[in-house]
């Protein structure tokens, strides 16, 4: 007997809500089968069987919340196995956990417990099948070393055939370091209760709180800021559209800006790179993330290779990856990763303001509104349509002059978009 775990379909996933099952009691799943649909604190996502066999039992019913990594939500008869009796969670959504599922007894027929998810000596969890990890353990193979061929890079049973055997990582390597930060209730600091509605955190709150105030805490960084003219951007931006108008294209000053982005990004490749222990990631490509509100937080799905794009490709593919940012569509490819991030409040009307910084990105530029401000042309006072960018630096990787680089490229390119069509 084998269970079936709620997976981390992302690394920041910390639990989920069990969406719909896909398969019943009875049923029989091979390798790459969709059985669920899982939502987690970014998207909706399906998740496939790793290993083959029989449903035997459905431990946590449609519609279950707040259920944890590494919960057992079905049980798998597998080849060689037999089924046995295992508690029953097919509760109503009424009666739905929204807490950790319960887990259930171990079965006589499973005498040998499942071995917890593995870890690496930095903590980064490894993606095993619940039977990769059994035979892992009972052949002393750490599973550390062994590269996962399943679905996401998951390690499953043929990937430990011709593994080498050692002693699997202890705990003490595997545990976190660093302290628990105590955090003060409302009451203490002065706030008495019944004085507010508490909303309670989803998946998604709790994840950009505890991602930014790591990047926040941890991250060495300092803003850089410049002005650009956009007239002239403007003026183009009219004339592509009247082109691109008779096949429902329009472009939006954004998109402008993550092209001028990406080509002032491989005009400085120093500013396109990622801080690691390793060493310097100095990126072939500027995969351009762009921040998008979503209800109950903030997503930064990304243009991949936008250096190599068109505007009119650059502004199909945003609309419709922020589109299906905000339906919770997005794959987890589309919005993990990226070498740069872009954060555009202008259309609120914000004139400037400082972003922090998307981990493992070495910067993010944030954009405000273009608004007519008084400038000195040839020494005579004008009134140019200006716009305040403001570029937040990992310092480890991108310093003051590197930064000012970069954004004296962008600035030119901004100011005069012929120069990023050419």
């Amino acid at each position: 007997m084998t269970d079936i775990l709620m997976p981390a379909l992302s690394p920041t996933m910390e639990e989920g809500v069990l969406a719909k099952w896909h398969v019943k009691v009875g049923d029989t799943v091979k390798a790459g089968d969709v059985i669920a649909e899982i939502e987690t604190d970014k998207a909706t996502m399906e998740v496939e069987a790793v290993d083959e066999g029989e449903i035997t039992d459905i431990l946590v019913a449609e519609g279950s919340e707040g259920v944890k990594v590494n919960t057992p939500i079905a049980r798998l008869k597998d080849e060689g196995g037999a089924a046995a009796p295992a508690p029953k969670a097919e509760a109503s959504k009424a009666e739905a956990p929204k807490a950790e599922a319960a887990k259930p007894e171990p079965s006589k027929a499973d005498a040998t417990p499942a071995p917890k998810a593995p870890a690496k000596a930095d903590g980064e969890r490894i993606f095993a099948s619940p039977l990769a990890r059994r035979l892992a353990a009972q052949a002393g193979i750490d599973l550390s070393t062994v590269k996962g061929t399943g679905p996401h890079g998951r390690i499953v049973k043929r990937d430990l055939e011709g593994a080498e055997k050692g002693s699997a990582p202890s705990a003490a390597a595997a545990a976190p370091s660093g302290e628990t930060r105590k955090v003060q209730s409302l009451a203490q600091m002065g706030i008495p209760d019944g004085s507010y509605d508490l909303v309670p955190l989803d998946g998604m709150r709790k994840a950009i709180a505890r991602r930014l105030t790591d990047s926040f805490r941890d991250v060495p960084h300092f803003p850089l800021n410049i002005d650009c003219e956009i007239d002239g951007l403007l003026a183009s931006r009219a004339r592509v559209n009247a082109m691109l108008e008779k096949d429902g294209i329009k472009v939006s000053v954004n998109d402008f800006i993550i092209k001028a982005s990406a080509m002032a990004l491989k005009a400085v490749p120093e500013a396109n790179a990622s801080y690691s222990p390793e060493g310097i990631a100095m990126h072939h490509h500027a995969d351009v993330a762009m921040a998008v509100a979503i209800d109950g937080g903030l997503i930064t799905p990304i243009i991949r290779k936008a250096e190599t794009k068109t505007l009119s490709q650059i502004a199909t593919e945003s609309k419709d990856l922020a589109k299906r940012a905000r339906d919770r569509k997005l794959k987890p490819e589309e919005f993990q990763g990226g070498t740069f991030s872009v954060s555009n409040l202008g259309m609120f009307g914000i004139q400037s303001f400082a972003s922090i910084i998307n981990e493992p990105q070495g910067a993010i530029m944030s954009v405000g509104a273009g608004e007519p401000r008084p400038v000195v042309k040839d020494g005579q006072l004008a009134v140019a349509t200006v716009m305040t960018v403001t570029l937040t630096c990992d310092h480890r990787v991108v310093d003051g002059a590197i930064g000012a680089k970069f954004l004296q490229v962008f600035k030119a390119m901004i100011e005069d978009p012929v120069t990023m069509l050419a």
